[in-house]
């Protein structure tokens, strides 16, 4: 019997495991940290300046990624040789900047590390999808154990480091206990957490299955071809309606870490809480490969755009009790299974394969780069108007108007993209 392939899934399942844990770590927990009170332990960041840091620095990174790893990853070196590199850099900034105060160190600092990490997203999708002989079938099963990464780093630094005497209780991270002394002040050091396991995972990566740059590429630069792709309708439609998404997308994790703190939550129970959606991303990865064959590109990704609708009109509901709008972040899974994950292997179904590194990449630079951008001055400036003078920030608005924008998205992408030039890619 062959293990080969059995050893490589092993090895491309662990590598997607460390890559989202090195995120899940501390992005749950960036913006109840930030917008915390310095009397609290956090910094005291406005609303504007926490939208710069998690949504211009990231744009910063994706739009850079085709010219540092989509370009170079095609053309030069081993794909998995330039993903050590990156998140080694990545882990020692990240570390440094725990221990930073001020505004203008996190931004740039943020800047610089979302410069290093967000092109080895998309470096990580195409080691995996070198490897795989069934692209839709094997996926999905690979990119699992990213969501299991992000469970785990979540729970892990919630339960060790910002609790004590747990105890069991029946809703994620189920061992819980007392906050420690000085907690919101703790989260800081998730950051230093994801550089540890930058580490590790750097280390890892020179262990991966050899995916060597294309000998045989036409042109000279490979982004150049990838950003050809825009021509096909169904890829243009994609994008759009991905600009919207990621937009809204991005707004949750400025937002949700304060919303939850606003109704109730512990500062220990928040990035756990958020676990909940990435549980359902479980399920539903394991079965997207399934449902994209059943259904098709156009309803999966349709049913995935929808579920934003959902879960905003759920958080609008404030008045819910706190339970129930922490279990309806199980619509996340749907939001990033059946949109996120279902797109990626969309575009590596259209893309020739010599320039697939740097086209899984320019649709990074709509997901990752417009979208976190646009996000922060959209939350900025709806955080200003749903704000009177003399009163509190109003949740229940806010999260209407961006299902509202979901809506739109869902209507928009379920007309205008046609199944014919669907079917026609599923069989190249």
């Amino acid at each position: 019997m062959n293990n080969k392939p059995i050893l490589v899934r092993f090895r491309l399942s662990l590598m997607m495991f460390l890559q989202y844990a090195v995120w899940g770590a501390w992005f749950p927990l960036a913006a109840r940290y930030l917008s915390a009170s310095v009397e609290n332990g956090g910094l005291g960041f406005s609303a504007q300046q926490i939208g710069m840091i998690l949504g211009l620095a990231g744009s910063i990174g994706a739009v850079s990624a085709p010219f540092i790893a989509g370009q170079i990853a095609d053309r030069y070196f081993s794909t998995e040789r330039v993903l050590a590199f990156l998140i080694l850099v990545g882990g020692l900034v990240k570390w440094y900047t725990a221990i930073q105060t001020t505004y203008k160190s996190w931004l740039l600092l943020s800047i610089l590390y979302s410069v290093l990490y967000m092109p080895t997203l998309a470096l990580s999708n195409s080691i995996t999808f070198s490897h795989l002989i069934d692209r839709d079938r094997d996926f999905p099963k690979i990119r699992v154990w990213g969501t299991i990464g992000w469970i785990v780093a979540s729970w892990v630094f919630a339960m060790f480091w910002l609790q004590k005497q747990l105890g069991w209780q029946w809703m994620p991270p189920f061992l819980v206990g007392p906050e420690v002394e000085g907690v919101t002040r703790r989260l800081a050091d998730a950051l230093a957490f994801a550089g540890i396991l930058s580490i590790i995972y750097a280390g890892f990566c020179l262990f991966l299955p050899n995916t060597p740059p294309k000998k045989n590429a036409t042109e000279k630069l490979a982004f150049k071809k990838a950003f050809g792709l825009l021509q096909k309708p169904n890829f243009a439609v994609l994008v759009l309606a991905s600009l919207i998404v990621s937009v809204i997308h991005q707004i949750y994790f400025l937002q949700a870490g304060p919303f939850l703190s606003h109704i109730g939550l512990k500062d220990s129970q928040i990035g756990p809480a958020t676990t909940i959606g990435q549980f359902a991303e479980i399920l539903t990865m394991a079965f997207l490969g399934y449902f994209i064959k059943r259904l098709g590109f156009r309803r999966v990704i349709t049913i995935g755009t929808f579920a934003y609708f959902a879960r905003y009109a759920v958080f609008g509901m404030t008045n819910l009790p706190v339970w129930l709008i922490v279990i309806s972040q199980a619509f996340h899974g749907f939001c990033y299974a059946f949109f996120f994950a279902a797109a990626f292997i969309y575009v590596d179904k259209v893309a020739d394969e010599d320039v697939r590194h740097s086209a899984q990449t320019v649709f990074g630079i709509i997901i990752l780069g417009g979208g976190p951008v646009l996000s922060g001055f959209l939350s900025g400036a709806l955080k200003n108007i749903y704000t009177p003078e003399d009163g509190d920030f109003n949740f229940s608005q806010f999260w209407y108007t961006l299902a509202i924008i979901g809506l739109v998205a869902t209507l928009f992408f379920g007309y205008f993209f046609r199944p014919e030039a669907e079917r026609n890619s599923t069989e190249a």
